[in-house]
């Protein structure tokens, strides 16, 4: 039963931790994954928002290009690539369309489409393309697409989501338990009675 996946991509297929070293670099800092307790990276940094949105605006591409991928996620993904769609939608802007695909290829993942939507609401983009589960690691974003698409979303465990989640919202610490969780989902959906009653 072939089931189409919607999957975010900045620290959901790349690592969470991507942008620290550039964050650090840049304003010569020294956070760490583990203090970034909120989504909202400004509070983190000694500029105002405007220069650090000025920054990372004019940086994307160079972040994008030198992201490393999530442990895991190539074996989780290619097991699916060739039994399930893999729609990946992104909060990235259209104008990086050609650097997101390069880095796809770049890694050996496979893609049925990439949307990149300029914005963190994927609610309508889920619908639009029917997506039957998601993949995210923005707390808000994957309470939401459960709620609004009723379709069970798959969070990955991060500092900066840990707010409480809803059931039909799956906390995963990675791309393993996100692969064992899926494929339990996949025989559940085969057979609703198989789990229930085995």
């Amino acid at each position: 039963m072939k089931k189409r996946f919607g999957i975010d991509i900045d620290g959901t297929v790349t690592c969470p931790t991507s942008l620290i070293p550039f964050i650090n670099k840049a304003f010569n800092m020294n956070i760490t994954y583990e203090e970034i307790n909120q989504y909202d990276l400004t509070p983190f940094v000694n500029v105002s928002s405007d220069v650090f949105a000025s920054w990372f605006s004019e940086n994307e591409p160079i972040i994008y290009q030198g992201s490393p991928i999530a442990a895991g996620a190539k074996k989780a993904l290619n097991k699916w690539k060739n039994v399930h769609e893999l729609f990946f939608i992104s909060a990235r802007g259209p104008h990086l369309l050609e650097v997101t695909e390069k880095w796809f290829i770049d890694h050996g993942l496979t893609f049925d489409h990439i949307e990149l939507i300029g914005s963190h609401d994927k609610i309508e983009t889920a619908k639009k393309h029917n997506i039957d589960i998601f993949f995210e690691d923005k707390h808000d974003n994957a309470v939401a697409i459960h709620e609004e698409c009723h379709i069970p979303v798959v969070l990955f465990d991060t500092p900066y989501n840990q707010d409480p989640i809803p059931n039909g919202v799956i906390r995963v610490n990675n791309w393993n338990e996100a692969l064992k969780w899926v494929e339990n989902w996949l025989i559940q959906q085969k057979n609703p009675y198989q789990i229930a009653f085995s």
